[in-house]
């Protein structure tokens, strides 16, 4: 082999290393370290809103009252979430007026993935993360 053919051959050798120690250096250190871990409860009860009982009618005319707490992802969406109560309140009316009481009784988690949608749909300062019911009572 000459001269040149070596100089080449070691040249691509370290570019190749080179180029490998740095793609491998980028992926390891610009990892997130809290990447897929849950939010510690602290900050879930931070960021998160207990909505007042609400007492509406169900398709079929039996009565359940009904709380939730709402999860936001900052301190302004949970703000926002609060002062958005009555836009709450008339989502829970409607998507509780669809509903009789085996669809109540076997579809909560149905409402509340509803719930977060629609209220995530006019939230302007962050999002709903999660919707939890804490008390319900169905008449």
């Amino acid at each position: 082999m000459g001269k040149l053919a070596k100089t080449m051959i070691t040249s691509l050798v370290v570019l190749l290393l080179a180029g490998g120690g740095t793609l491998i250096a980028v992926l390891y250190m610009t990892d997130d370290p809290t990447e897929g871990s849950a939010q510690s409860i602290d900050t879930v009860l931070e960021h998160s809103y207990e909505t007042p009982e609400i007492t509406t009618d169900l398709k079929n005319g039996s009565f359940v009252r009904i709380q939730f707490q709402v999860v936001t992802d900052s301190d302004k969406a949970r703000e926002e979430a609060e002062k958005r109560e009555f836009q709450l309140k008339n989502i829970l009316i409607k998507e509780l007026a669809k509903m009789d009481e085996e669809k109540f009784k076997s579809g909560l988690s149905d409402l509340e993935d509803a719930v977060q949608l629609k209220l995530n749909e006019v939230m302007t300062e962050g999002s709903i993360t999660d919707v939890y019911t804490t008390s319900k009572i169905l008449q």
